[in-house]
């Protein structure tokens, strides 16, 4: 019944997106509206970080316009020729070819194609709890709608390996998973492939990137034996160098940082069905003994006490 009710949510978007808010100079022509029209559903979209709820292409007729309208996905549109406008919060921003326009959930838009050269585009929705931190790196907002790629053919492509992966003889989860890929490497193409005149944020210190390097080392290898040294040396600084800027940066030395990683994981896996041994191991400490003094030293109760307590 959910699968059901996924089609049936999915088909009721595609009529709006395709037909609900159409509209010519010279009277509505919602069946009429483009030269050309195509579009592939997710007939099982997921309810995860990333999922693509549909993506097509069009030839729309000069003039043909969307909004003013709301909706409640991202949908992404990117223009192979022609031009035509997009208004977001009171802006207009005309878009040509190679340019991508982001619509926001929540946000009013409307959008026209251009009454001489209407411009053809490919467009993919999606929806997901990740959605728009990925698009926040691309520095995508309602303020900043439009993209402006330097050489769009690659993007263009991946669109089309996105719509035949939703054709595919492929079923459920399996459809929605390689869907999904596609549309991360879309983001990414986009992403990669700005034009000068839009860089997406604000040039950064070597050092603020290298201490980000070591911040995700420590979050992703707090398991591991970890060197300080082995880390500076990795980054291209010197020991003693990269724990200064990292105090500065952190309020911690990077053995602090390091001790409070696993310490806020051991809490956590404390509360589980695990041994003290076991959660010792998870988290670096080969000895559960030295590792339920060091757990001590932090929260002031023994490892035991502590999942007592939970």
């Amino acid at each position: 019944m959910e699968g059901i009710h996924h089609y049936m949510e999915i088909c009721s978007i595609l009529t709006r997106h395709a037909f609900g808010f159409t509209a010519c100079r010279k009277g509505a022509k919602s069946m009429k509206s483009h030269y050309s029209f195509t579009i592939a559903l997710n007939a099982t979209p997921g309810r995860g970080e990333l999922t693509v709820l549909f993506s097509g292409k069009g030839k729309p007729y000069p003039l043909h316009k969307m909004g003013p309208a709301v909706y409640d996905y991202y949908l992404i549109h990117t223009v192979s020729t022609g031009r035509g406008v997009i208004e977001c919060r009171g802006k207009r921003y005309t878009c040509s070819a190679g340019d991508s326009f982001v619509i926001v959930p929540g946000e009013l838009f409307s959008y026209e194609a251009d009454a001489h050269e209407p411009w053809t585009y490919q467009w993919v929705a999606f929806r997901g709890h990740a959605a728009g931190t990925l698009l926040s790196g691309l520095g995508v907002s309602g303020e900043a709608p439009v993209l402006h790629a330097a050489e769009p053919r690659r993007i263009l492509g991946l669109y089309r390996s996105l719509r035949q992966s939703l054709q595919s003889s492929q079923a459920g989860a399996l459809t929605d998973l390689e869907a999904g890929g596609w549309l991360r490497l879309l983001l990414s193409a986009l992403a990669a492939d700005q034009a000068p005149q839009t860089p997406l944020e604000a040039p950064t210190a070597d050092i603020d990137r290298q201490i980000d390097q070591a911040i995700l080392w420590l979050s992703l290898q707090y398991e591991q034996s970890i060197s300080i040294a082995r880390i500076a040396r990795t980054l291209g600084y010197h020991r003693t160098h990269l724990s200064k800027m990292f105090k500065q940066a952190t309020g911690l030395s990077p053995m602090q940082y390091l001790f409070k990683i696993r310490m806020e994981r051991a809490e956590t896996l404390l509360r589980q069905k695990l041994t003290v041994a076991q959660v010792a191991a998870s988290v670096g400490y080969a000895d559960a003994l030295y590792f339920s003094k060091q757990f001590r030293k932090w929260k002031g109760l023994s490892p035991s006490a502590f999942r007592e307590q939970a």
